[in-house]
C-alpha cells in the first residue's frame, strides 16, 4: 500500500483530506507543520507529501529540501497562485488549488504516484503501444463514455496525445474537457514534467498577462519583484488554457508568439526566453464566430485549431447517463459513509428524461445532494430533485430585490424547484447573450462583485460585451 503523507496546519482540512485518501487505499499519516513532520516521521519513507504552502514556522515547500526523493505536491490558494509558480520552480512536482474537488486531487495523487513508478521502472518501449504503467493514463479511466461518440473521442485522444500537435477542445460547460486535457498530457511524452492549468476566466483581465507571462520588478504599480509566468512554469510540460475565448486581445498576441516561435517576453522585458511547451486549450464558445466579429485573432485561432476534440453534450449521450450516475452515486456513497445505495426505478426514469443543460457536472452536483439527503438505500425522485418537463420557472424571491412578485423566464430545460445554485447557472447561461453584467446582476439581486464570485465558482466563463 502506498504511503502518504499530508502536512496541513488546518484541522478540518487534514481530516478531510486523510479521509478521502484512506477511502482510496492510501495509507495516510499527518502533521500540522513541517517540523512536526520531520520530528514524527522518516520523510523519505512516503511515496508522496501532500503540503500546504503557509504553514507555521517553515513553508511547506521547505519539504522539497528536507525529502529530496520524495514528490512534493502543494496545496495553495488562488491568492497564492504566484508562490505557487514558484513552488514549481522550487521543485514541487505539482500543485493544486484550493478548495479542490475530490475527484481533482485523487487525479493529481494517481498520476504523481504513476510517474514516480514510471521513472523507477522505466522499460523501452519501441512498439509504439502504450506502456504497461501507462495505462491509468488512459481517457477511458478518467472519462466514462459507452456510445459511439464517446469512444470516438477516446481514439482521437490516444491518436493525438503522443504527438506535439496543439489541441482545441470543444464542447459545452460541464462536459469534462479538463478531463480530456488530463488525459491527453498523460499519454504524451511529456507526462514526467507538469501540466499547468489556467482558467482564462477565472483570472482578472488587468492580471492575465502577468500571470501567464510573468513580469519584471517594477512592470507596474505593485510590482515589487520579478515573477515567473505559468507558461514558463509549465515548460518542458503541458498547458491547459481553459476557457481560451476569455483572453483579451493583447494577452492573444503574445500568446499567438509563443505557439509561432516557441519563446516568451515577461511583462515590462526586453528579452524573451525559449519555452517548451505543448498548447491544449479548450472552449465552449464558436472561436470561429468569434474571429468573424473581431473577438478573437483569426492567426490565433488556426494555430489553436491543428486538431480539434469535441466532447458531446450528455444530452446527445443518453445511453451513458445511468452509467455516469451509478459511478458518482458509488463514489459518494463510498465518501459519505453511505455504501449499497441504488436508485429506485422511477429514479432511474427521471435521469434518463432529463435534459441535464448543465452535462456531466449537473448529473453528479445532483447525485451528491441526493446522497446527501438520502436517510435509506434507495435515491428516489424526490431526492434527485429533477424536473424532465421543463418549462417556466420564477426568479427565487430572495434573489429579487424590490420586487413584489417573483420574474418569470422561460427555460426549456430548466427544473420547476431548483437550488439557488441551479438556478443561478440556468438564468446566467441562458440569459447572458442578452443582458449586460450589471444586468445579470440587478435581475438575480445581488452585486456585481457576487455575481464575479458565483461565476469563478461555478465555473461560468464570462460573456464578453461592451458597456457593461
Amino acid at each position: 500500500m502506498r504511503r502518504i503523507l499530508i502536512v496541513e496546519d488546518e484541522e478540518i482540512i487534514r481530516s478531510a483530506l486523510r479521509k478521502l485518501l484512506e477511502h482510496a487505499e492510501y495509507d495516510v499519516s499527518d502533521a500540522g507543520s513541517v517540523d512536526e513532520a520531520e520530528r514524527k516521521f522518516e520523510l523519505g519513507h512516503f511515496d508522496l507529501i501532500i503540503s500546504d504552502l503557509r504553514l507555521p514556522g517553515a513553508p511547506g515547500t521547505e519539504l522539497i529540501n528536507r525529502a529530496p526523493a520524495t514528490p512534493v505536491l502543494i496545496m495553495t490558494s488562488y491568492a497564492s497562485l504566484r508562490s505557487a509558480v514558484d513552488s514549481m520552480k522550487l521543485g514541487a512536482v505539482e500543485y493544486i488549488a484550493k478548495p479542490f474537488d475530490h475527484d481533482e486531487m485523487l487525479a493529481a495523487v494517481e498520476n504523481i504516484l504513476r510517474r514516480k513508478a514510471s521513472s523507477l521502472s522505466a522499460i523501452p518501449n519501441t512498439s509504439g503501444d502504450i506502456a504497461e504503467g501507462d495505462q491509468t493514463g488512459d481517457p477511458a479511466s478518467l472519462m466514462y463514455g459507452q456510445c459511439d461518440a464517446m469512444q470516438q473521442v477516446f481514439t482521437l485522444i490516444r491518436k493525438v496525445a503522443p504527438t506535439e500537435t496543439t489541441v482545441l477542445v470543444q464542447g459545452e460547460s460541464g462536459t469534462g474537457k479538463e478531463l480530456a486535457a488530463q488525459a491527453l498530457h498523460q499519454l504524451s511524452p511529456r507526462a514526467s514534467h507538469p501540466l499547468i492549468s489556467v482558467n482564462c476566466a477565472a483570472i482578472p483581465e488587468s492580471l492575465i498577462e502577468s500571470e501567464l507571462f510573468g513580469h519584471e520588478k517594477g512592470a507596474f504599480t505593485g510590482a515589487v519583484s520579478a515573477r515567473t509566468g505559468l507558461i514558463e512554469a509549465a515548460d518542458g510540460g503541458s498547458l491547459f488554457l481553459d476557457e481560451i475565448g476569455e483572453l483579451p486581445a493583447e494577452a492573444q498576441a503574445r500568446l499567438l508568439r509563443v505557439l509561432q516561435e516557441g519563446e516568451i517576453r515577461k511583462v515590462g522585458s526586453t528579452q524573451s526566453r525559449k519555452v517548451s511547451v505543448r498548447m491544449i486549450a479548450a472552449t465552449h464558445r464558436n472561436l470561429k464566430a468569434m474571429t468573424r466579429t473581431g473577438g478573437f485573432r483569426e492567426d490565433l485561432y488556426y494555430r489553436l485549431n491543428v486538431m480539434q476534440i469535441r466532447i458531446p453534450p450528455l444530452r446527445d449521450r443518453p445511453g451513458d447517463i445511468l452509467g455516469l450516475a451509478r459511478k458518482f452515486l458509488t463514489r459518494q456513497g463510498e465518501r459519505m459513509g453511505k455504501p449499497g445505495l441504488n436508485f429506485s426505478p422511477e429514479a432511474m426514469g427521471v435521469l434518463e428524461k432529463h435534459r441535464w443543460p448543465g452535462n456531466v457536472r449537473e448529473l453528479e452536483n445532483a447525485i451528491e445532494r441526493s446522497t446527501i439527503l438520502c436517510d435509506s438505500d434507495v435515491i428516489t425522485p424526490a431526492l434527485l430533485d429533477l424536473d424532465s418537463d421543463g418549462g417556466e420557472f420564477a426568479v427565487p424571491q430572495s434573489l429579487v430585490e424590490g420586487s413584489d412578485q417573483p420574474a418569470s423566464i422561460r427555460e426549456p430545460d430548466a427544473a420547476n424547484d431548483l437550488s439557488l445554485e441551479d438556478y443561478f447557472q440556468h438564468f446566467v447561461l441562458e440569459n447572458q447573450d442578452r443582458m449586460s453584467e450589471t444586468e445579470l446582476a440587478q435581475k438575480l439581486g445581488i452585486s456585481r462583485k457576487s455575481l464575479w464570485e458565483r461565476r469563478q465558482r461555478l465555473g461560468i466563463p464570462r460573456k464578453k460585451t461592451t458597456g457593461n
